[in-house]
């Protein structure tokens, strides 16, 4: 056997075969025993059958229920009920203990003469309907219509209690809640009329308005004004004066208006600061022009000099004086946005009491709106609840009355079904058992499994129509190709068998216990082998039951019992038969105890001999567990060849008789699978019969 690891694809394969093989398995014991689960169905469903023919008779009322529809009204939609999964809810309710309980008072208070008699209670529901079936079934068919008809009499009862109950409890729970909600509306009136009387809320309306354009407009001026006092911060005292001469260059004062200096007023205006720059610049430039002909000291360059000398000096009181009035103007605009801003913050504050009160007002007055209108709707709730009680249609109603008790048909067909399936388990467990108990062994797989010797060949099963019960190659045209086929495998398997050492010469065929077939096999071994060409000597070794002399149609002495008594030679013994370099030794007179014969040393030195004069020397022993012939013979040869047969040998007498042959240091060879049904899974020569047919040359051509 090999120790390396084996592949994960080989692990999937042995699974898958025996798997398959163990459903073959179980398909060839229902074909042999499927009588046990025809016997078990019969008894069971016979068993229950009797049983409800001898027991009283049983009695079916049934009553119909319907979910009724309802009128689409605001008060008729007030009390519904969970859907999801309605018609499982109604019929465990119409089961309930409590329904139950109250039909077997309501039966025993309207009819006191009709004796209790228990009443077993179905409700199911009609396919793709919403009508429930309520099938009672007891001894007394009078009690049973009864007791049908005050279960829907007391579901329908049940219901109106459920409703009223639920309606009651939504009623006192909405009471008080609009207690609760009046207590804080009348809380809530009480602070808005408290506020009123407080504040006038057109006054506030009206002064909030007033004070909101005040205080936009301050704003306004506010933001103008530190607008300007920015930029004339920022620019000089020329630019400031520019910017004046402008249309709108004006500085603005508190009131909103231009302020310019008055003309005619003793003091400068920013006009005739810029002039008298302006004339300078062109005195300058008369001087420069004048500077290019004349001389500086001519009269006129002096003159011209001392005109200059003094516009500057004017110039430079002229910007003296409009500076000051500048910084005058800059600190004016400073107090008036410092009045601005405290006017700003002043208004600021009243807007923002107004608003907050207003606010208040509003948050008052909305919460006494909302609590108005949640107290009118709960009130509105508990009428359409009180009215909802009287006009609520019941949403399951009764449809047909209990009808009058009737015998049940369906009691002796329901038992003989239930007695039918307990016999098929029964049947099927009798099976599984039968199966763990049986360790015969049905396929080459069951085979491998339990047995770690090499299997050399499977042989299929031959029936007694062919060759008259002889299974001989030498009869080759009545036995199937497949047979024939597989008997030259085990020749392959034995020729070429992957062992170190020498090839065995000296091979013995043997089994556990008798009929599994092991002389036929020998013979076609024999026959196979010498039609190769080798010279085969085959050596019938059973001395009590040996029949090799039949399968090749010569007499049974002299033969080996003979020769290991040294009454002839072994060679005197050989016999020649109808296939060519194939001889046989019968098996000679029945010899009581042949286990000695096979100890003495004659036994060693006959088969040394056979064995220098032929190829191949092949005996036929007696079954392991039948005699001690092969334990005797065994440790004399060069291997054993040991037949199974598929259907019939047990796993555990094959592994005992193993185990001798290993106690003796015996070599096995390995395994023959011998009698395979052809359809068995592991067997596959039947599957290419095309292979086996016998064709013209050019038609053999074709066909491959």
């Amino acid at each position: 056997m090999h120790n390396s690891a084996v592949s994960p694809g080989h692990d999937r394969s042995t699974w898958r075969a025996s798997f398959f093989a163990r459903l073959n398995r179980y398909a060839n014991l229902l074909r042999g025993k499927w009588w046990l689960l025809a016997l078990c169905v019969f008894l069971g469903s016979g068993i229950q059958g009797g049983r409800v023919l001898f027991e009283s008779p049983s009695f079916v009322s049934v009553g119909r229920m319907i979910v009724s529809p309802r009128l689409s009204i605001p008060e008729g939609s007030v009390y519904t009920e969970e859907l999801s999964n309605f018609l499982g809810t109604q019929a465990a309710l119409m089961q309930s203990g409590i329904v139950l309980n109250r039909a077997r008072a309501r039966v025993a208070a309207q009819k006191p003469d009709l004796a209790m008699k228990p009443v077993m209670l179905k409700v199911s529901v009609l396919l793709k309907t919403t009508i429930f079936v309520l099938q009672g079934t007891g001894d007394d068919p009078e009690y049973t219509q009864a007791f049908v008809q005050s279960c829907m009499e007391e579901y329908v009862n049940l219901k109106k209690e459920m409703r009223t109950q639920t309606s009651d409890t939504t009623v006192a729970s909405l009471t008080e809640e609009v207690l609760r909600l009046e207590k804080e509306l009348r809380k809530t009136d009480q602070e808005l009329v408290a506020f009123q009387s407080t504040n006038s809320m057109v006054m506030m309306q009206d002064q909030g308005n007033s004070a909101g354009n005040y205080l936009f407009a301050l704003n306004q001026r506010l933001a103008s004004l530190t607008s300007t006092y920015d930029l004339m911060q920022k620019l000089t005292l020329d630019q400031n004066l520019e910017r004046q001469q402008q249309p709108d260059g004006g500085f603005q004062a508190g009131s909103g208006t231009t302020v310019q200096p008055a003309p005619g007023s003793g003091e400068p205006s920013g006009s005739e600061y810029l002039k008298a720059k302006q004339q300078l610049l062109v005195l300058k430039a008369d001087q420069q022009d004048l500077g290019q002909y004349l001389r500086p000291k001519h009269p006129k360059m002096i003159a011209m000099g001392e005109e200059i000398a003094r516009r500057e000096r004017l110039l430079d009181i002229f910007k003296q004086q409009n500076a000051e009035q500048f910084q005058d103007r800059k600190s004016m605009l400073a107090m008036e946005i410092q009045s601005l801003g405290k006017d700003v913050r002043e208004w600021d504050a009243k807007t923002l009491e107004i608003q907050r009160k207003n606010a208040e007002y509003q948050r008052l007055k909305g919460n006494s709106q909302r609590i108005q209108a949640l107290y009118d709707r709960l009130l509105a709730t508990m009428q359409a609840l009180d009215v909802n009680k009287e006009i609520s249609p019941e949403s399951v109603t009764i449809m047909e009355k209990a009808s009058a008790g009737y015998p049940d048909q369906s009691t002796l067909t329901k038992a003989a079904l239930i007695g039918g399936f307990a016999g098929l388990a029964l049947g099927v467990l009798l099976l599984l058992l039968l199966d763990r108990l049986d360790d015969r062994m049905n396929s080459m797989t069951e085979l491998q499994e339990l047995f770690d010797e090499d299997v050399l060949a499977q042989i299929p099963q031959e029936g007694p129509r062919r060759t008259k019960g002889i299974l001989n190659l030498t009869h080759s045209t009545n036995l199937s190709p497949s047979f024939v086929e597989s008997c030259r495998t085990l020749r392959s398997s034995l020729l070429y068998k992957e062992e170190t050492g020498a090839r065995p010469k000296t091979i013995l065929v043997t089994s556990s216990v008798p009929g599994d077939g092991k002389s036929v096999t020998v013979a076609n071994l024999a026959i196979t082998m010498a039609n190769t060409g080798s010279r085969v000597l085959l050596v019938d070794a059973d001395m009590h039951k040996g029949v090799q002399h039949q399968h090749f149609g010569i007499p049974f002495e002299p033969g080996l019992s003979e020769v290991l008594s040294r009454k002839l030679k072994w060679q005197d013994a050989v016999q020649a038969v109808n296939v060519a370099n194939l001889f046989v030794i019968p098996r000679g007179n029945f010899v009581q105890h042949s286990g000695e014969l096979f100890i003495n040393e004659i036994t060693k030195q006959v088969l040394k001999e056979a064995a220098a004069d032929f190829d191949y020397v092949i005996l036929d022993s007696v079954p392991v567990m039948a005699a001690d012939d092969v334990t005797s013979l065994s440790p004399h040869v060069d291997g054993v060849v040991f037949v199974v047969r598929a259907h019939q040998t047990s796993a555990r007498v094959v592994r005992a008789a193993l185990d001798l042959l290993y106690h003796r240091q015996v070599r096995v060879l390995g395994l023959v699978f011998n009698a395979v049904r052809a359809t068995s899974i592991d067997y596959h020569y039947y599957r290419y019969k095309d292979y086996y047919k016998t064709y013209p040359p050019a038609q053999t051509a074709a066909k491959r």
